[in-house]
């Protein structure tokens, strides 16, 4: 059941953005009198699997999930209709249009995918609003439990002040991806501040060590369940061990530190239970563990027992524009530092290049519209971003050409186009390869 949603997600996902690019093509390509002679989500190479033509244009859905597309007449593509070419120019051909309307028909699709993404954007403000934790209420400093970082030298119970001198407000998921792409981090330790230097390859350090997240609050350690060759069976589910050894854990780390050093060993915990604490004995085994499933507690059940003040902003609909218009250019100022770190090959992050595997394993198994809206809207910048590099076969390709035709005034020949159209098929093909390959490398070795 969980892959049929992961993959439900996945696949509507998908179907909405490349439906609505080729769209972003197809209503201007009409409103100039472009003929348009197919509109297909996924690729329907030899068949497809829904067709249906209506006045000049096919409609349909092919077998191959890799994509969409729109044909244009007189337009040389994906399609290579050299036969079409060879003909002499038609008035509803987009050869014979002007060069900017040629442009506008080709940035159409990737002008809908920015618009897509500010639209979702400024829905989930309006409807979610923002729930966090404000840094300053971080009076004990974050979780550092991911091995890149602490190699990097962060440590549990330091205070990030600021990241690339952009000074922190709040806890929230776009703090781990900040870090990864910083180039310096102001932190706070012990009431010192003190500058860390990122390592430039960061990136491929995350993929060779143990996974998890870069940074987290600090959680109690709340008992779960019981497993029945647990010695321990004193303690209760929901219980919060507070103390052990007469030490104070306020938090879980704290308590696996003292359970480290009592190995083989029976000591007491205080633990709080139905709002009052009382003393258990427990066992802690060789391995300096008590054999016990840890248990979650919600942000509002911490807040509730004084460990975190949750904040949380609600916008009107007016409000939430501004707010969804941010969040959108920093998804787009931060997709675009992904790339630059892409192309260095000293970061090495090329390595972490994925394809469709990639995209599909960052869907949850289990349905939150919240999670599928924000997902698809990073996927959109995503899809916009990637369509406007200068690569022939995509649209900043046919974008490129555009620009020098309208600048020189000179229009590239069709044999040209042609020849570039190939050549950037071939790259495209490539990197889709590489792209998908990484994916099939990492399933294979485990990272």
């Amino acid at each position: 059941m969980d892959i049929v949603i992961k993959l439900s997600q996945f696949l509507l996902s998908l179907s909405l953005l490349i439906i609505l690019h080729e769209l972003g093509h197809f209503i201007p390509a009409k409103l100039f009198k472009t003929r348009v002679e197919k509109f297909y989500l996924f690729f329907d190479v030899k068949y497809s699997l829904l067709k249906k033509k209506i006045g000049e244009t096919e409609y349909g859905i092919g077998w191959l999930p890799l994509g969409g597309y729109v044909k244009i007449s007189g337009m040389i593509d994906e399609s290579m209709d050299k036969e079409q070419m060879a003909l002499p120019p038609q008035p509803w051909e987009f050869r014979s249009k002007p060069a900017w309307q040629r442009l506008i028909i080709m940035l159409g699709g990737v002008t809908v995918n920015f618009i897509l993404a500010f639209i979702i954007y400024i829905g989930m403000a309006f409807a979610y609003g923002d729930m966090f934790i404000a840094n300053v209420d971080l009076k004990d400093g974050l979780l550092i439990d991911n091995p890149a970082m602490q190699k990097a030298g962060f440590q549990t119970g330091d205070k990030i002040i600021s990241i690339d001198g952009e000074k922190v407000i709040k806890f929230d998921n776009d703090m781990n991806m900040k870090i990864i792409m910083a180039k310096q981090v102001l932190i706070e330790r012990n009431g010192v501040e003190q500058a860390v230097k990122m390592p430039v390859d960061f990136v491929d350090q995350l993929s060779k060590l143990e996974k998890g997240p870069l940074v987290s609050i600090r959680m109690p350690f709340v008992i779960g369940t019981i497993p029945e060759e647990s010695l321990n069976k004193a303690l209760q589910p929901k219980d919060i061990i507070v103390a052990l050894n007469g030490q104070k854990t306020k938090y879980f780390d704290e308590a696996k530190t003292i359970l480290a050093n009592s190995k083989n060993k029976t000591i007491s915990a205080t633990v709080l239970r139905d709002q009052k604490e009382i003393q258990v004995p427990v066992v802690v085994n060789k391995e300096g563990k008590l054999v016990v499933q840890q248990g979650g507690y919600s942000i509002e059940s911490l807040e509730k027992l004084g460990y975190y003040k949750v904040s949380k902003q609600e916008f009107g609909f007016f409000e939430s524009i501004p707010v969804g218009i941010e969040k959108g250019k920093d998804q787009l100022v931060g997709y675009g530092k992904q790339l630059k770190m892409i192309f260095n090959p000293e970061t090495k992050a090329y390595k972490q290049v994925g394809g469709f595997a990639a995209i599909f394993n960052i869907f949850p198994n289990t349905w939150s519209w919240e999670v599928f809206w924000n997902i698809t809207a990073l996927l959109s910048i995503m899809l916009g971003v990637m369509n406007l590099l200068p690569i022939p076969a995509l649209d900043g390709g046919h974008v490129m050409f555009l620009l020098y035709e309208i600048i020189s005034g000179k229009k590239p020949s069709d044999k040209f186009l042609e020849n570039a159209q190939m050549v950037g098929f071939v790259l495209l093909i490539t990197l889709l390869l590489f792209a998908n390959g990484n994916d099939i490398y990492k399933a294979i070795v485990g990272k």
